[in-house]
């Protein structure tokens, strides 16, 4: 749909990256990703939250980047006139803001009827790159099974098999050494395909110290960086 992606990035063709973010005290590494992603050039993120992400996202310093005005019917009429332009039409592009957070009270909040857009659908259309960080163990079984019961399922359902996916799993040692959790991780690496980033062993939120941690944030922004040869 858009014009292909070069790396680096240009102001013509940005790099689209999604972050999605579950249900793991790792959320609170959310705005940190987002603002050091950002000091990079021709770089646009739209950040997905689960519900229960939210507990731990901090939304003011997200909002604090811009994009709130920014609707669902904006991200269509952009999906739209990328397409028409890929088309070989000659038209502009409607201006975008460089970050959005979208939660799942947006998901259908603004469909009224018939032909209005969905948000996962958007989402997917735009998106270039897949980051899910951080990946709870209820996530990671939502994704293993086939279930989309959230804006951030329904649009990892959605996504085409060729939109690159990285998955930073985040849980407790002992739900990471749970049994289900290394059948779940085959699922998400061999059957969709995901590539699979720690997690890492370091003294857990809980207080526990073991394996389970989502890769440091710097990490997550540095592998992006290397991937789209990003310049600041």
């Amino acid at each position: 749909m858009y014009a292909p992606l070069r790396a680096p990035p240009t102001p013509e063709r940005p790099v689209h990256v999604v972050l999605a973010c579950t249900g793991s005290v790792a959320s609170v590494k959310v705005a940190l990703i987002a603002q050091e992603l950002l000091k990079y050039r021709h770089v646009q993120l739209h950040i997905v939250a689960t519900r229960d992400a939210l507990h731990f996202v901090d939304r003011d310093a997200i909002y604090a980047l811009g994009g709130t005005d920014y609707s669902v019917h904006d991200l269509a009429a952009l999906n739209k006139a990328a397409e028409r332009a890929a088309q070989g039409e000659d038209i502009a592009l409607p201006p975008s803001p460089r970050v959005r957070l979208w939660t799942d009270d947006e998901e259908w909040g603004a469909w009224r009827t018939l032909g209005d857009p969905v948000l996962h659908i958007e989402l997917r259309r735009w998106a270039d790159i897949v980051l899910v960080a951080p990946c709870s163990a209820n996530t990671l079984a939502k994704l293993a099974n086939g279930l989309c019961d959230n804006v951030v399922t329904s649009f990892l359902r959605a996504l085409s098999p060729d939109t690159p996916t990285w998955l930073f799993p985040a849980m407790n040692t002992l739900m990471y050494l749970h049994p289900l959790t290394e059948k779940h991780l085959a699922v998400v690496r061999n059957e969709l395909g995901y590539e699979v980033y720690g997690p890492i062993e370091k003294r857990l939120a809980c207080g526990d110290l073991g394996i389970g941690a989502m890769l440091e944030w710097t990490s997550i922004v540095a592998r992006l960086v290397e991937q789209y040869q990003l310049q600041s």
